[in-house]
């Protein structure tokens, strides 16, 4: 056990090697109720929000789920979030446990008394099924159609007579499902997903599993010295949106171009490049990473980082790994991509 972000968390039950390829291969589950939870609710709830987050929300069906990011106004990212949508003038914001205290009160004061704002972290837990045998796991311990649900997209159920929503997002790169329940009927849910099959699986496997798949840990390859369009989620922000905290800064930023550049690199030998290593072109420090391991998919030591965007396309750079230069190929993020039936 070890603490994250205020909780103290499972690193590992097993192996993170057999728990991570137990995700990619076959089915795993995670605690991962440490995430939070902000309820909004009222007519002014979507206008009020639309003001403090970077993606498009009017446009969202009642039952999907949007990624976007929360920005301060210079355009740095306090954190990113999943936007759930359920009924008319209902929103769940799903934020991150390190910064959930601070997104709260700068949530709180830029919407103000616009709408009715709770922390309802407290109330739910949450537990993802992810790997290409999720469906086939949860199906049978519920009546709802799991598979009439869209990537993306929420549905209300139960699980052995606990209600449950139903959420096909993950944060492993493979298809799956997050289960929001009430926190007194975590322990029950969690059993019953084990003994259907389920590995359990710690915060090890979710950071090299998710880092495969290029997903953004917030507080270490987004903050609020970076912002979207240099981290590679411009996709994320809709500047003809109309006003939105940040919008002036990273229209500037549009304009000019990103400073750096977000990028995927491999590293030669079994050298293993860690955050905050510095990252060289040609001998110069010209960036660092933000995220690295050892990908046991791909076999070999991966890396993201941030670099000038000079360097972005250089064929000379090197990761400084304990003062030893070891040479890094550049190549498209994500490492990995799962095949879509």
């Amino acid at each position: 056990m070890v603490e994250f972000g205020g909780w103290m968390m499972p690193l590992q039950y097993t192996s993170m090697r057999d728990e991570h390829q137990a995700v990619r291969q076959d089915v795993g589950v995670f605690d991962v109720s440490h995430m939070g939870e902000v309820h909004l609710t009222g007519p002014g709830a979507l206008d009020a929000l639309e003001r403090v987050v970077t993606n498009r929300l009017g446009d969202m069906s009642f039952g999907q789920a949007r990624y976007t990011l929360i920005c301060n106004r210079d355009g740095g990212i306090i954190d990113d979030a999943l936007v759930y949508r359920p009924v008319p003038d209902v929103f769940t914001v799903v934020v991150n446990a390190g910064p959930r205290p601070v997104d709260v009160v700068h949530l709180g004061a830029e919407i103000g008394g616009a709408c009715e704002m709770r922390d309802i972290t407290e109330d739910l837990a949450l537990i993802a099924v992810q790997g290409p045998r999720a469906l086939e796991i949860l199906q049978p311990l519920t009546d709802t159609d799991l598979s009439s649900i869209a990537y993306y997209h929420f549905q209300e159920g139960s699980l052995g007579g606990t209600r449950v929503s139903f959420s096909r997002t993950g944060y492993t790169g493979e298809d799956g499902f997050e289960l929001f329940v009430d926190s007194g009927d975590a322990i029950g849910t969690w059993d019953a997903v084990v003994a259907a099959g389920a590995r359990p699986c710690g915060l090890g496997a979710r950071d090299t599993l998710r880092l495969e798949a290029a997903m953004r840990l917030s507080g270490q390859d987004i903050d609020t010295t970076t912002n979207p369009l240099e981290a590679g989620l411009g996709w994320a922000v809709k500047l003809d949106k109309g006003a939105f905290l940040g919008r002036d800064a990273l229209l500037k930023v549009k304009e000019e171009g990103p400073a750096r550049a977000f990028i995927g690199l491999e590293l030669e030998g079994r050298a293993i490049a860690r955050h905050g290593y510095a990252i060289k072109d040609g001998g110069r420090d010209v960036g660092e990473v933000t995220s690295g391991t050892f990908s046991f998919t791909l076999g070999k030591a991966v890396a993201m980082g941030y670099v000038e965007r000079g360097s972005a396309e250089s064929s000379a750079l090197t990761v400084d790994v304990r003062g030893e230069p070891v040479a890094a190929i550049r190549v498209p993020l994500p490492f990995y991509k799962r095949e879509r039936s």
